[in-house]
């Protein structure tokens, strides 16, 4: 009476074992989301810039709140397969259409260099 309970309670204990174990030669899939961002792109932005020349930039932003327009986020996310999750985010901020100040994860080539001779001294 309690076998092929006890049967199905085994085969599915050994099919989510399999899952735990990596095998040579499995291809491991990347999960990738948003916009991707560069160095570049981040040097490009300059303050005084119109929304259509940042999306020129940047591209379209992944949010866009209608209740917030003088604001755009941007995120990106990777994952590899069981692997740890990387998440980017950039937001702009405009006043009156044009690009005052940008916050996230990133900085203008300028900036890094001078925290990095900051550091240095």
């Amino acid at each position: 009476m309690f076998r092929p309970y006890i049967a199905i309670l085994l085969v599915t204990l050994c099919l989510g074992a399999c899952s735990s174990f990596n095998f040579p030669g499995v291809y491991k899939l990347r999960i990738q989301q948003g916009n991707v961002i560069t160095q570049q792109m981040i040097d490009r932005l300059k303050p005084g810039m119109s929304k259509s020349q940042v999306k020129f930039v940047l591209g379209n932003p992944l949010i866009s709140d209608p209740l917030e327009i003088e604001r755009w986020d941007y995120i990106y996310t990777i994952q590899i397969s069981g692997g740890e999750l990387n998440k980017q985010m950039l937001s702009v901020f405009f006043e009156e259409n044009r690009l005052t100040y940008f916050v996230g994860n990133y900085l203008p080539s300028e900036q890094a260099e001078g925290n990095e001779t900051e550091k240095n001294s």
